[in-house]
């Protein structure tokens, strides 16, 4: 019985050329609807007011004189919330400030998804890529050249009473295979779609040549 993780994952595939695919599978819900996309951009805009909130309170902080740093504020904020602001800064320790902001500006830059690809090159290799956890950190990629693959293919494991289904690929002169989507692991109907393209863009066709 196949077990499918209940995480919602979508495939985009992008073919600039007969060459040239990319498939990407990712857990980022896609809105489809006017509410469902003004409350993605409504996200974005909270996330980014809260890191400039949360660095303006550590600047603030960090800043021996206030009056030197204060001014610019004065206009951005005005001449009321800027002394609200910064009589707010002088009570808090650092203590229990950096703790926080670290936490808030953690929470901004966490990525709540997670998106792996598999990019293919004929003639020249393929290329396998697993973001990061934050939008900081680039993602892990793997290059592997054409002279080194020596087959791509679906493969079943079980865990438990679950059967798994992955993306493997052969690489020479290596033990274990590569395993395409390692973190997401998509279901089968996901995984036939992207060997048969993945076949075709390396050898021309659904079959190895």
């Amino acid at each position: 019985m196949l077990m499918n993780s209940p995480t919602s994952k979508t495939l985009t595939t992008f073919q600039p050329t007969s060459s040239t695919i990319s498939f990407t599978v990712s857990t980022r819900p896609v809105p489809k609807t006017l509410p469902a996309l003004l409350g993605f951009y409504l996200s974005i805009l909270v996330r980014g007011l809260i890191g400039a909130f949360t660095l303006v309170i550590l600047l603030l902080k960090s800043r021996a004189g206030f009056e030197q740093s204060t001014k610019a504020l004065q206009w951005v904020f005005g001449l009321v919330f800027e002394t609200w602001l910064v009589k707010t800064t002088e009570t808090l320790q650092w203590r229990y400030l950096a703790p926080g902001a670290l936490l808030m500006l953690w929470l901004v830059f966490r990525r709540g998804y997670t998106e792996e690809s598999l990019t293919l090159l004929r003639g020249l290799g393929l290329q396998t890529s697993t973001s990061s956890s934050t939008y900081l950190r680039t993602p892990t990629t793997r290059f592997i050249p054409t002279t080194r693959i020596q087959d791509i293919f679906i493969h079943e494991a079980f865990k438990g009473f679950e059967v798994r289904f992955y993306l493997a690929i052969v690489v020479k002169d290596e033990k274990d295979v590569v395993v395409v989507f390692p973190t997401l692991r998509p279901r089968r109907a996901i995984l036939e779609e992207v060997w048969r393209g993945a076949r075709a863009c390396l050898y021309g066709s659904g079959e190895k040549g």
